[in-house]
């Protein structure tokens, strides 16, 4: 099936970037936020990337109005109805999601694809909800953070999605301009099951004082030519992220590589989870890290 319509449900960082990589790629998109005020912070960070991008020369000033031609906002899960593709991007609770998957396969057409973003639940456990027909089109499609600037897609398949779903999502995200790689629907898929006890590493690293934040981070850069360090990695995904995450990884597989470390859990408690509230391992204005925080 050829991919046209794109819907996506929720527009906080994650859905707002997959929105935004749909539009610039000539899909029609239309957004879906549960209330007026979280629609226009969703939009309001779509545009606000395109306005800094004309600021830097790296689009022209035309540009933004012709993708904004692409892209819609919408309160109402109806207005979907018409879609060939629906990427869900809320908040990782499988209540929602399961209330949120239900009330989608009454809404779609029998054709159109429905996919998670997540990047710890299993794909599989929204099944229960769908018909048999829909579940052969269910999969996950996480992308990475920030999305408009990382190429690669993790296409996660079930035991019962079909062929021609990954086809079209694999067609779908070659449009976007990204690379996919199929993953597994197991704790982690590929990349967060590699990643996440690296990060969780240089954090009892950290814990330990082996080194200093800092050293830790340049130490990896430099070292083994990373883009940024672990630590600097942590603070950017969410530190409450980064344990959510842990913890369904440990209860998987019941690894010591996988536990979130005293550290992680102490910053969570004290409300320092990195870029999103200011301060983690280093303290942030915006975008912009700064000095390392005392641990």
């Amino acid at each position: 099936m050829a991919i046209q319509r794109i819907g996506v449900v929720g527009g906080g960082l994650m859905g707002a970037g997959i929105a935004q990589c749909a539009a610039e790629a000539g899909f029609k998109v239309l957004v879906r936020e549960t209330d007026e005020a979280l629609l226009a912070k969703g939009m309001a960070r779509i545009h606000g990337r395109w306005d800094r991008a004309v600021a830097k020369g790296k689009i022209p000033k035309e540009q933004p109005a012709v993708w904004a031609q692409n892209l819609q906002g919408t309160l109402t899960l109806q207005a979907l109805a018409d879609c060939d593709l629906v990427v869900e991007a809320i908040p990782e609770r499988l209540d929602l999601k399961l209330q949120l998957f239900a009330e989608l396969d009454r809404v779609l057409g029998p054709e159109a694809i429905l996919c998670t973003n997540t990047s710890s639940l299993s794909i599989a456990s929204l099944c229960p909800v769908l018909g048999p027909q829909r579940q052969a089109r269910l999969a996950g499609l996480h992308f990475f953070n920030p999305v408009p600037a990382m190429p690669l897609v993790e296409i996660v398949r079930t035991l019962a999605t079909d062929g021609d779903t990954l086809a079209s999502l694999r067609a779908f995200v070659q449009r976007l301009g990204k690379t996919a790689i199929l993953a597994p629907d197991a704790p982690g898929f590929v990349v967060n099951r590699l990643l996440i006890p690296y990060l969780l590493d240089a954090m009892r690293c950290a814990e330990q004082r082996l080194a200093t934040v800092e050293d830790l981070d340049i130490g990896m850069k430099l070292g083994c030519g990373h883009p940024m360090g672990p630590l600097h990695l942590s603070d950017f995904i969410g530190l409450d992220t980064m344990q959510s995450v842990a913890e369904v990884l440990f209860d998987a597989f019941g690894e010591a590589r996988f536990k979130a470390p005293p550290l992680l859990r102490q910053l969570v408690v004290a409300g320092r989870l990195g870029r999103k509230t200011g301060s983690g391992f280093y303290r942030w204005e915006g975008e912009e890290r700064l000095e390392a925080l005392p641990l």
